[in-house]
């Protein structure tokens, strides 16, 4: 019996070891050398003060500012424990809402968000949340749909906004992965400069 159970044990521990803690921090020294930045979170720092991070989406409710796509993370509700209420970018509980593509609860929140922007149809990206719950990044058109309320809101000319969206357009990865996308929070900071 101890000719399997020590091999097993000692078999545990090594891989335990290697592939639960070496492994990792093999992982994270070789993104902290290679690429500090985003190894560091991408946090974005104004006057000394982390105001966000590039990769973690976060709330603009104002006219002025681009609105991101919606957000599907929650927390627990305090006020009825075993349940949860929602919270918007909540970077401590990333995931997606789960509801199926035929979800009476899901089509009837798509139709509210729809309805929200004013518009018969929108992009899907302004309707739909993400799977983590956090993207920073809105498609192209929405954020060309985003335009003139915000240059109302801000008495700017429409071409004026609209060339800062065509400027925070985002390209492929090495020309080949993921789709053109702007980041919301390094837009809205750019609107901000306008002033």
């Amino acid at each position: 019996m101890r000719d399997i159970v020590r091999p097993a044990i000692a078999s545990v521990a090594l891989f335990t070891i290697g592939l639960g803690l070496a492994v990792p921090l093999a992982f994270t020294g070789v993104a902290t050398i290679a690429m500090p930045y985003r190894a560091g979170g991408s946090l974005v720092v104004v006057n000394g003060q982390v105001i966000g991070s590039e990769r973690v989406g976060q709330s603009f409710a104002g006219a002025g500012y681009f609105h991101p796509r919606p957000s599907a993370t929650s927390e627990p509700d305090p006020d009825k424990p075993g349940s949860t209420r929602d919270r918007p970018y909540n970077a401590a509980a990333s995931g997606a809402s789960n509801l199926g593509a035929t979800s009476a609860s899901l089509l009837a929140t798509v139709k509210a968000r729809v309805a929200q922007n004013g518009a018969a149809s929108v992009p899907a990206d302004a309707a739909t949340a993400s799977g983590s719950g956090l993207d920073p990044h809105i498609s192209p058109a929405n954020a060309a749909r985003q335009v003139g309320r915000v240059a109302a809101a801000r008495s700017l000319p429409t071409e004026r906004v609209a060339a800062l969206v065509r400027d925070h357009i985002e390209r492929r990865e090495l020309g080949l992965f993921g789709e053109p996308r702007v980041n919301v929070l390094p837009l809205n900071q750019a609107l901000d400069r306008l002033r």
